[in-house]
């Protein structure tokens, strides 16, 4: 055995928790963003202040997701799921009850620490309890769940918001979050046989650098990107990431094994992590407030838009999964998932003030396809060529790439339009007010066609950075001239073992 696992392990009750905690991460995450308007009107708030409170969440839960994956290999992978669930709980408890944005800011940091416990732990443990097919259609039922929570996220918030302001929205995430907490006691715990030592070092480097590269991006805008403060912050963070890479090369129990970033198939099913990160989440972050500032539309009137979005993602990942088990190749499933992303990004640019949901519809819907899609297979596919014991790194590290790149893109895009509209109306003060949906007055028309004009930059760059990685992924999953397509690495331990 690889593993060591409590007596009475209960695959149902594993799958039910991890299914319920990736269900309320993606609510929580979507219906964040149809509340920022309201938010920002509540608090005084908007530019970077406000940003911060979807990039400080993103933020935590990337960049200690690596470290809560390694934890839960070393200590326990319920126990990191539960002291996750305990963070997340406390970090929206907090955030309901905040009167500053920068209290509200901590506790979307503290939330996204424990998201990073549930979505690490829980991988790490369906990785740890089921294989072969099994495994796939438990990760396919995990992307299914989350384009669920995706889906409904936004028009549940929104109704909450509308009825009863945004603070319900999150008190109503916490008391789910607190089942989640109760619900680990009927989940049997596991770990590695060979409890793993953490690189305290090397974690506090890399949540180092990934903290001071996201405050550059977010602070260039507000503060100028000449400014030293941004510069000194770019260039801190760069430096410790390659400090980082050297400490994992020379330390003997590393926090991230190189090894897994040396094979390429696992390096390409981490790259397509980048999908919905790169093509979908942008989108999913911002379009509410376009359409809450430029259309007039409520909050809730905005989240039943953005079902055209998230509706696919609820409904394809299990077909995405089906197909690989069917016998399609996953190179050419994940070929055209990512296909899609990127011809939906560039199909956005039809975006006009008063567009409606007639001519977004299929924008949006063929990106929430090839996100779909991909939610269905990447997991399935990543963990298939991982070595027993290993899941919780893995799955750490899958998840990191996936949630910095969520991270990264949230923060670069609203970045990205903060400093396009600054170019355009000539005022920091004015782009803040409307990146964060705030275009009333007599310039309504105005400022609603500058919106527009940044959106379409900011799409066509989308679009085009889909096209570069899935191209990189396809050409990492292709099999060399006279190479078979290798068997996941735990089915050739298998067929490795002796019989009896």
């Amino acid at each position: 055995m690889n593993e060591t696992a409590a007596p009475r392990s209960r695959p149902a009750a594993t799958l039910g928790l991890v299914l319920l905690g990736m269900l309320t991460l993606a609510m929580s995450m979507s219906g964040t963003t149809v509340a920022l308007p309201d938010i920002g009107a509540d608090l005084d708030a908007s530019g970077a202040p406000l940003q911060w409170v979807i990039t400080g969440y993103f933020l935590t839960a990337s960049s200690f997701m690596l470290v809560a994956g390694s934890l839960a290999d070393a200590f326990g992978r319920r126990r990191v799921y539960r002291v996750g669930a305990l963070f997340f709980t406390a970090g929206l408890a907090m955030g309901a009850t905040a009167d500053d944005v920068l209290l509200l800011d901590a506790a979307r940091v503290l939330a996204g620490l424990g998201a990073a416990g549930v979505m690490a732990g829980g991988g790490a443990l369906l990785a740890g309890t089921f294989e072969g097919a099994a495994r796939t259609r438990a990760f396919a039922a995990l992307g299914t769940v989350g384009g669920i929570g995706l889906a409904a996220g936004p028009t549940l918030s929104g109704a909450l918001v509308g009825a009863l302001g945004w603070r319900a929205a999150f008190l109503v995430f916490a008391v789910v979050g607190a089942v989640l907490l109760g619900g680990t006691l009927f989940v049997a715990e596991s770990r590695a046989a060979a409890r793993p030592r953490l690189d305290a070092v090397g974690a506090v480097t890399f949540i180092a650098a990934l903290g001071l590269l996201m405050t550059g991006v977010t602070q260039g805008p507000q503060n100028g990107w000449s400014h030293p403060l941004v510069l000194g912050a770019f260039g801190a963070g760069a430096l410790l990431l390659v400090t980082f890479a050297v400490l994992q090369r020379r330390s003997a129990h590393p926090v991230l094994d190189l090894a897994l970033v040396r094979d390429r198939r696992y390096l390409a099913w981490t790259l397509a992590g980048l999908t919905g990160a790169v093509g979908f989440a942008g989108a999913l972050t911002y379009l509410p407030t376009y359409f809450q500032g430029v259309d007039g539309l409520s909050s809730g009137e905005a989240g039943t838009t953005m079902l055209l979005l998230t509706a696919p993602v609820l409904f394809l990942p299990l077909l995405g999964a089906r197909l690989v088990n069917r016998g399609v190749p996953a190179r050419l499933v994940i070929a055209v998932a990512m296909g899609l992303v990127a011809a939906g990004n560039a199909w956005l640019t039809v975006l006009t003030p008063g567009a409606g949901a007639g001519l977004l519809a299929g924008p949006l819907l063929t990106i929430g396809a090839g996100t779909g899609l991909a939610n269905g297979i990447i997991d399935g596919q990543a963990m298939n060529a991982v070595a027993p014991g290993r899941e919780g790194t893995a799955a750490g590290f899958l998840n990191t790439v996936r949630g910095g790149g969520q991270a990264l893109m949230i923060t670069v895009l609203g970045a990205g339009l903060l400093s396009l509209l600054q170019g355009r109306l000539g005022s920091g003060e004015l782009a803040g007010r409307v990146a964060s949906g705030h275009l009333d007055g007599p310039d309504h028309a105005y400022l609603a066609g500058e919106f527009t004009g940044a959106w379409h930059t900011v799409s066509w760059t989308i679009a085009g950075v889909m096209t570069v990685v899935g191209v990189t992924v396809v050409a990492l999953l292709r099999t060399p001239r006279g190479e078979r397509t290798p068997l996941p690495r735990r089915e050739r331990l298998r067929k490795a073992a002796p019989t009896r």
